[in-house]
Formats: C-alpha cells, sequence, structure tokens
C-alpha cells in the first residue's frame, strides 16, 4: 500500500469531519484528460472501486487517492513538427522564424500532437491520522507531495500542514549511529546508504548490500561526508530508507506482517490498510524519539501551508 512516504504534521482537527472531506474531495473528482489538455488531476476512489467514498475510514485512519493523467508527448517528436513547420514557412516566405515566433510554432506543434499522444497515471495514496494529526504521502518526492498537498489544502479550506520538524536533524543522527555503531532502540541498520560530501566537489559514496560499520565508513564520516540515506529495520516488522529531509523510501513489510491476509480483493485492502497504517503508526514515533522529538513549540506548524 505504501512504498515511500513524506510525513507532515496537521494543525488543530477539531472541526474536521469525515463526511467534510469527503464533500471536498468531491468538488476536485478526477476526471481523464480531455483530447488537447496534457495534464489532469484530482481524487479517486481508494478502494479502486467506482462511486465508492472518495475517503476511507479503516481503524481510524482516513485513505484517500490523488490521481494524476499526462499525455506524453516525446520532446523529439515536437521539435520535428515545429521544425517542418519552419521549413514550410522559410520555403513560402524566404525567412526564417524568430525566436517568438518558434514558441508560437511549438505551442502549435503540441497542441496539434496532443490529440494522438497516450497518456500515463500515476496515483498518490494520501493517509490522514487524525488522532494524531499527521499526514502522510505515499512518494518521496518533494514536488509531487507537495502538489498533493496543494491540492488537498484546496479541497479543504482550514487544513493547516506545516513539515514535520524533529529536534535532531536525520543527517546527524544518521553520522551518529554511523560513527558509534549504535542505532536506536527498536531499530537496526541494514546495508545500504549514501554519503555525500557538502562542499563544493559534492562527491558522493553509494554503499550497497554492504557492511557498514567498518573502518572505512567512518573514514569518510571524518573526512566530513554526510549521509543522505541510511537503509534500517524497525522492530524486525519494517525496513526502509531514511533520507536527510526525514522522508521515508523503500518501505517493505517483512516476512509475517500480513501472514493470513485474505484473498477477497474488498477484505484485503482493509486488512492491508489496518495493517500498513498499524505498523507505521508504531514505527514513526519511535522515528521520531530517535531524533530527540518534536521542538516544543505553539499554534500552527512551522512551514504551514493553509486556505482561509
Amino acid at each position: 500500500m505504501f512504498k515511500n512516504l513524506t510525513v507532515y504534521r496537521l494543525g488543530p482537527l477539531d472541526a474536521l469531519t469525515l463526511d467534510q472531506v469527503e464533500t471536498g474531495l468531491a468538488t476536485a473528482r478526477f476526471a481523464p484528460c480531455a483530447p488537447t489538455q496534457a495534464q489532469s488531476a484530482g481524487w479517486v476512489e481508494p478502494r479502486g472501486v467506482a462511486h465508492a467514498p472518495l475517503v476511507e475510514s479503516i481503524a481510524g485512519q482516513w485513505l484517500m487517492a490523488y490521481r494524476v493523467e499526462r499525455r506524453m508527448v516525446p520532446a523529439s517528436v515536437v521539435k520535428r513538427r515545429v521544425e517542418e513547420f519552419a521549413a514550410k514557412i522559410e520555403h513560402d516566405t524566404g525567412r526564417k522564424p524568430g525566436r517568438r515566433e518558434t514558441k508560437e510554432l511549438k505551442e502549435q506543434a503540441l497542441h496539434e500532437l496532443l490529440p494522438m499522444a497516450f497518456t500515463k497515471l500515476a496515483e498518490v495514496r494520501v493517509w490522514l491520522d487524525p488522532v494524531n494529526a499527521l499526514l502522510l504521502i505515499g512518494t518521496a518526492g518533494a514536488t509531487q507531495s507537495g502538489d498533493v498537498v496543494t491540492a488537498l489544502v484546496k479541497a479543504l479550506p482550514g487544513l493547516v500542514v506545516g513539515d514535520l520538524q524533529t529536534t535532531m536533524s536525520p543527517a546527524a543522527a544518521m553520522t551518529d549511529w554511523l560513527a558509534t555503531g549504535e542505532p536506536p532502540a527498536v531499530f537496526s541498520v541494514d546495508r545500504e546508504c549514501e554519503l555525500k560530501s557538502p562542499d563544493e566537489m559534492k562527491s558522493v559514496v553509494r554503499y550497497t548490500r554492504h557492511a557498514l560499520d567498518t573502518d572505512e565508513v567512518r573514514q569518510h564520516l571524518a573526512l566530513g561526508k554526510v549521509p543522505t540515506q541510511l537503509s534500517m529495520t524497525w522492530g524486525g516488522r519494517v525496513s526502509f530508507m531514511l533520507t536527510d529531509t526525514l522522508r521515508l523510501k523503500k518501505l517493505a513489510f517483512l516476512d509475517g506482517v500480513f501472514e493470513g491476509r485474505p484473498e477477497k480483493a474488498d477484505e484485503a485492502f482493509d486488512t492491508d490498510a489496518a495493517i500498513a497504517t498499524g505498523e507505521i503508526g508504531r514505527l514513526l514515533p519511535d522515528l521520531i524519539d530517535a531524533l530527540g522529538g518534536e521542538p516544543a513549540a505553539a499554534g500552527a506548524p512551522a512551514g504551514e501551508t493553509a486556505l482561509a
């Protein structure tokens, strides 16, 4: 259900109800791209069943899905069509198109080619935890997660979304865990990491399927390289890659976590959602604690996004 996660802190949710979320998402329901439309985005049924709710409440957790459809027109095809337009203009008038006219020709070519283009669908799982005031977006991409947050805030006026802040930065914590060989309680360090130099050289060292409790790794840290990614396992149940931006990548539930999963699709959705949110819901507080907890702050989350 979730392979990557970006986690946000929400403002107070006292007045927000499931019905309000359903109504808000319905105002921005997904519709397929029109023939000359480059992109379309909106909310779809997370269960994957037509006319089902746009927000599902399972074990007290609210699940949504955001779909994006793009028409894929290769840049080389657009370029070739622009060159054909330009060649005809030069043949008919004896002059080459200028910069502004070439830009207009590019727009004309794209408009002409869009109806013939294949479309590509992408869907992002969205999980709102109303108990712990967390918003979790099923992607580790900053642009994609930001687009989903913007769409959600637009659909739910007054929703306040901010970056999840921790006392210790992930980079500093990962440096300590690798240098000392002592990961935080309940966690283990696995066999993959990325170290990057903060200077202008931006040199990078990557380890894959490699022991990390070595003098070589500690030497890189001593020379100033900073961990930007580190693979870890929580409680022997969930493995993931922690990034320096506090995103979780390559989430994987280990053997036994989904044991006894029902075969019927509808039942499987509920079971998968309950197990995934339950496991991650216990992992996150341990991870936040390992990073020193959240700084005490009053009011709305830092870096807030909101619509009045």
